[in-house]
């Protein structure tokens, strides 16, 4: 949480930790943690939890948040996720300091954990195959079996999984398994794994292991390890708590913390399994994880996201116990208000069409005056060049204008933005296809950056740019990745895949934009005038080609849906719509 941000609101969470304070448990200290699997690049859902748990320790006296890597399946991990998620944090304003750790760093200590459980007897060496773990592990409805290994020795054990640790045996062959109980009715409670064989070599330990803890297991030792309060995790993690605590009150560690969980953030129009996303990036739907189109920090941070507008969507959202679908609007509202703040207002023309205006003098060139921001008179202003040629965008010109329809038609003025008015006199067209290629205008010179000297008025006012003096670029269009608000409603058999919107990217070009942009640096935002805000690619935007990311458009169904709800509170009745 930033100096300048407000304190969020009081949440369930924050009244346990308050009440734990008030009781002087844990002596005062609030120790959260934000503990990602290196498997995958953080996403949106992501964001919610770190915000919440860097938040809550910034909000208390001495609080600390630690960042730890649960890398135990090495499998699955890489060095580019350790580096992506850090990168993704510390853009999103927080810094853990020297509280950096890993689960392999206590490989050693979880491993003798393990060694005291069995000889305690409540850990086995289980032979059965993994089909026949499943089988025995029996359903929602029926209890499960014992293995037929759960009555070995403490010394048939111990001699066992040393020999699994020595790599005498083949993956899969054996794992350690808690003993608890086969008829419990959570199933994460009937004798789960804790420790498989894995011959695979570890991103920090290298070959020094060939069996690696399982997740639960190393969770809740890490965090106890670390001398984390509080352990604020996802629902999906309530019906693990029980093997959570049972875990730590078996080895009587010092530090039992209290996990509490919280409801995970469920986006409208995508999704938030890394495993999902991690499918669209390995069947090239996507370029990779930084796809503008994703749900990813990095995807959107390409696609002009600031770190302010993600920490407002959090703190709007909230922290509940119940899970929801939050629409993508508030997301894109948030963006909307802050790059409305701080985004330099520019000319872009996405389409563009060819205007002369025949009684603006050949070569002449004037340079006129531009704000950049009218919400930050500090910004200040800048010059545009207007000269003879122009280009406007094809949709503000209509042969035959429809009913309501104000922009530029034949016969017709309009005002050009910051500019004169000018009144369309010609239309030509191409000799093979009938297209129009050009219009003809002319200006009225007294009308110069205002109003017309004799009180007529216009309708509409465009935007616009110099033939001579804009510069080539490319524009990327983005919208939702998929076409159903929620991806997972399938037909049976589809996949999730089925649901994906065919539009979500169209690519322009050529598209011209004012001179005031070839200084734009890679991740720079700015507002098109009339078209929304934008941002500089941070990959393939060059000096001989500028390329931006479409973040957001000016429209904001948002700020209508929040002021029906307003209302409604207000009234008392449901609005329409």
């Amino acid at each position: 949480m930033t100096m300048t941000e407000s304190r969020p609101s009081p949440d369930f969470i924050r009244n346990i930790i308050a009440e734990d304070l008030k009781a002087n448990r844990n002596e005062g200290r609030v120790v959260t943690r934000f503990p990602p699997e290196p498997n995958g690049y953080l996403h949106i859902g992501h964001a919610k939890s770190i915000c919440l748990n860097f938040g809550i320790a910034a909000e208390n006296k001495d609080g600390v948040c630690h960042l730890r890597f649960d890398d135990t399946d090495p499998g699955k991990e890489d060095i580019e996720y350790i580096e992506s998620i850090k990168r993704d944090v510390k853009w999103l304003g927080f810094d853990w300091g020297e509280h950096l750790y890993y689960a392999s760093d206590y490989f050693d200590r979880l491993y003798e954990y393990a060694i005291q459980l069995i000889k305690k007897g409540k850990a086995y060496v289980c032979s059965l195959s993994p089909e026949e773990v499943k089988e025995y592990r029996g359903t929602l409805t029926e209890p499960g079996r014992d293995s037929p290994y759960r009555s070995r020795s403490v010394e048939e054990n111990l001699d066992l999984f040393e020999r699994m640790r020595a790599g005498e045996f083949e993956d899969g062959s054996h794992i350690l398994r808690a003993k608890i109980d086969m008829a419990s009715p959570n199933l994460n409670m009937r004798d789960p794994a804790i420790y498989r064989i894995k011959r695979m070599p570890h991103h920090r330990t290298g070959d020094k292991w060939c069996i690696y803890p399982m997740y639960d297991y190393a969770h809740c030792l890490s965090d106890s390890i670390e001398g984390i309060t509080h352990s604020i995790c996802t629902l999906e993690f309530e019906d693990h708590r029980p093997l959570y605590d049972w875990v730590l009150d078996q080895l009587e560690v010092e530090c039992h913390p209290r996990q509490i969980e919280f409801a995970r953030l469920n986006l409208s129009h995508t999704i938030m399994s890394k495993r999902k996303l991690l499918k669209l990036v390995e069947s090239g739907v996507v370029t990779g994880w930084d796809d503008p189109r994703m749900p990813t920090i990095s995807g959107l941070r390409r696609r002009g996201y600031t770190p302010k507008s993600i920490r407002d969507f959090c703190e709007r959202i909230g922290v509940s116990k119940r899970n929801s679908m939050v629409d993508v609007s508030l997301l894109e509202h948030c963006v909307r208000q802050d790059l409305n703040q701080r985004a330099p207002r520019v000319m872009g023309v996405l389409r563009p069409l060819k205007v002369v205006i025949e009684n603006y003098p050949e070569g002449r060139v004037e340079e006129l005056e531009a704000v950049n921001n009218p919400e930050d008179p500090g910004m200040g202003c800048r010059k545009v060049p207007f000269s003879r040629v122009l280009y406007i965008e094809q949709e503000d010109f209509r042969e035959d204008p429809p009913k309501k329809y104000f922009r530029l038609a034949p016969g017709r003025e309009v005002r050009l933005r910051y500019a004169y008015f000018i009144k369309c006199v010609g239309v030509v067209r191409d000799e093979q296809t009938g297209e129009i290629t050009e219009l003809r205008c002319t200006y009225d010179p007294g009308t110069r950056g205002g109003g017309a000297p004799d009180g007529r008025k216009v309708r509409a006012t465009l935007h616009w740019v110099s033939a001579a003096h804009s510069l080539r670029a490319e524009v990327r269009l983005y919208d939702h990745l998929f076409l159903k608000a929620n991806p997972d409603e399938v037909e049976d058999g589809a996949d999730f895949r089925s649901n994906l919107n065919p539009n979500s990217l169209e690519i322009l070009t050529p598209c011209l934009v004012e001179p005031s942009l070839a200084n734009a640096v890679p991740g720079s935002r700015y507002q098109f005038e009339r078209q929304g805000y934008f941002c500089v690619d941070t990959k393939d935007s060059s000096d001989k080609l500028l390329v931006f990311n479409r973040t957001v458009t000016l429209r904001d169904p948002w700020a209508k849906i929040e002021k029906a709800l307003k209302k409604q509170s207000a009234t008392g009745k449901k609005q329409p719509g």
